[in-house]
């Protein structure tokens, strides 16, 4: 008899989509040469958008959603990895077209998994979680680019999100000057405790911006898009860059060519969700060395399981501060 386990599974109608927390076995699992015990899971602001169906994040029903998780592997068919492994997953399509984390058990390629670093454990993981991982991803676009601590100043818009949050705690560690935005301005003393020398209200970036404003970033990271960041671009000094890795504010970019043909500023787009494996294991070693790892416990908190659906609706609506880290019953 295949063993059961309890699992979120989003189903379409012409009603709409719907999601259930519901009892499966592993026939429901999708094809994979690794089966993995999920034993820690989060939520991303994609998986927010996935379960209120806010956004077409799932092409493909029934399925379960979830970006990321944590666990151990039971089964594997796969070179690379041996029951008892301890693995982290994020991207490649998992949680939109293939089963995800919001499971006790998953099924996947295991050409998508990183070995779990050491000095981290599967919570910690999870507490970092994508947004973490792609926090990390800019901040190394950043140096690829050839900024240093002492060059000048870093903005982190959205800073008191997943992303933002990770990515302020990083820079900081690293020496970096960092300033960030937000739209909590009460989360200012959390945003300073987590290393931001500044902290300035997201309105100050809401107006159309124009061609050319005061050079005032080295760099930045951006999670908004629409007009924090074109006001962002028009403020990055000669020569900086901005990693630009979501669009909480808009898909939109209404901006001009003036910072890239007169200030030759350079934008590097972040993708999490298909970088390489090389670069991903750079990530997650990176982030078990430069992330101060007693910050995870400020930057996050436990979320039951069945809290989710809830969960969903508060990260869209801007009511969650830090990392989610939800242990599997």
């Amino acid at each position: 008899m295949a063993e059961q386990f309890q699992a979120y599974q989003i189903g379409k109608s012409d009603d709409g989509q719907r999601c259930v927390l519901t009892q499966l076995d592993d026939s429901d699992l999708m094809e994979g040469d690794v089966t993995v015990r999920v034993e820690y899971t989060t939520i991303n602001y994609k998986d927010g958008l996935a379960l209120t169906g806010r956004s077409p994040i799932i092409r493909k029903f029934p399925l379960i959603p979830g970006i990321d998780f944590s666990g151990s592997v039971i089964e594997s068919s796969h070179d690379g990895f041996s029951e008892g492994d301890r693995v982290i997953l994020n991207g490649f399509g998992v949680g939109e077209v293939h089963c995800g984390g919001f499971a006790q058990r998953a099924r996947v390629n295991g050409d998508w998994l990183v070995p779990l670093p050491d000095g981290l454990d599967l919570r910690q993981a999870m507490a970092i979680g994508t947004a973490g991982y792609t926090a990390m991803l800019s901040v190394m676009a950043l140096e690829d680019h050839g900024i240093k601590p002492g060059d000048g100043d870093i903005l982190v818009t959205g800073a008191s999100g997943g992303v933002g949050s990770i990515a302020v705690a990083v820079l900081g560690k690293l020496g970096h000057r960092v300033v960030a935005t937000t739209g909590r301005m009460q989360e200012r003393d959390f945003l300073t405790g987590l290393g931001a020398a500044d902290v300035l209200d997201r309105s100050q970036f809401a107006d159309k911006a124009r061609p050319l404003g005061k050079e005032l970033w080295r760099g930045a990271i951006d999670v908004a898009g629409g007009n924090t960041l074109a006001n962002v671009l028009s403020q990055i000094c000669y020569g900086g860059a901005a990693a630009i890795c979501g669009l909480a504010e808009s898909m939109n970019l209404p901006t001009t060519v003036a910072p890239f043909i007169l200030r030759g500023i350079s934008v590097y787009g972040i993708d999490s969700v298909m970088a390489p494996l090389g670069k991903r294991k750079q990530a997650w070693q990176r982030l078990a060395s430069d992330l101060d790892l007693k910050l995870l416990d400020e930057l996050s908190f436990d979320l039951d399981f069945n809290d989710l659906p809830q969960a969903a609706e508060d990260i869209l609506n801007g009511r969650i501060r830090g990392r989610a880290v939800v242990k599997l019953p």
